[in-house]
């Protein structure tokens, strides 16, 4: 559909735009109702969905948990569709209304963390895992490019090409050209590194992984074929490995409310939840 646009002197809100998250979208902040945040027992409370966002949080935990940190925490579960994020106990978690949001509760005070990125550095540094020492400045640069491009994948490309009203073939081209630039910045990189600080495994990596890796396994808006993403043979190997991770496979459906039934865990409270998801499987299939 072509259609002619004239811009407003001044931009309104008068209908919703359209779309699949329209009646969640709106031009200012703040709460739409009341709603206290549940607090578990565990040093770290983390209110989230399994978004890649989402992902990167449950999947570090779990890393540090693996390595014998005591990061135990508790997993609750935000249903953005539901417009949970704005209730006034998520609103002050995180004023921008976004997941996830941790609140570490390990010291003396409760302290707010929001931020996908700030989280991972937080918990990162807290911990001295999953940092690089000796090439540092490549870590953050690596961070911050995944911080800064993920918006062109998802709330462009994966936008119009997904849940946009109506086809549009200019924003279409526009955010899959930038996608395809992007997983060529990750293969080239890739291509001489085994990771994205050359053999060592970070929280660059765990942060990539969540939004590249899925879409370079073709499970981003079903548009691997779209995105020839079999083509960038290098970001595949990389986000292969990183899928055989033990603590990978947990942490991904951890807040998980898609998709098969035994890569579901809406909430997470103790280790044993993702023996019990293992049992029920079992039991399903006996």
């Amino acid at each position: 559909m072509t259609q002619e646009y004239t811009p407003p002197k001044v931009w309104t809100w008068e209908k919703e735009n359209g779309g699949q998250w329209a009646s969640l979208n709106r031009p200012i902040a703040g709460a739409t109702h009341d709603k206290d945040l549940p607090v578990g027992k565990h040093p770290y409370q983390l209110y989230s969905l399994a978004t890649p966002n989402g992902q990167k949080v449950t999947i570090l935990l779990e890393e540090l948990l693996a390595k014998g940190f005591d990061a135990e925490y508790d997993a609750w579960l935000i249903k953005i569709g539901d417009g949970d994020q704005f209730g006034s106990g998520f609103v002050e978690a995180n004023p921008n209304s976004k997941i996830p949001a941790l609140i570490d509760r390990s010291g003396d005070s409760p302290v707010r963390v929001f931020e996908s990125g700030a989280i991972l550095l937080h918990l990162a540094e807290k911990f001295d895992a999953f940092l690089s020492k000796d090439k540092r400045p490549e870590m953050l640069s690596w961070l911050m490019w995944q911080m800064g491009s993920a918006p062109y994948l998802g709330g462009g490309f994966g936008h119009f090409y997904a849940y946009a009203p109506y086809p549009m073939e200019y924003p279409i081209d526009r955010f899959a050209m930038e996608v395809k630039r992007q997983m060529d910045v990750l293969d080239r990189h890739l291509a001489d590194n085994r990771y994205m600080v050359g053999d060592e495994y970070t929280i660059a990596d765990i942060a990539i992984w969540p939004w590249y890796g899925r879409t370079v396994h073709g499970e981003s808006y079903n548009a691997g074929e779209f995105l020839d993403v079999k083509s960038y043979k290098n970001l595949l190997r990389w986000a292969d490995e990183i899928a055989e991770r033990p603590a990978v496979k947990r942490g991904r459906i951890v807040n998980k409310t898609s998709g098969a039934p035994d890569q579901q865990l809406h909430e997470r409270h103790d280790a044993s939840d993702f023996e019990t998801k293992t049992q029920d499987k079992i039991s399903e299939n006996a």
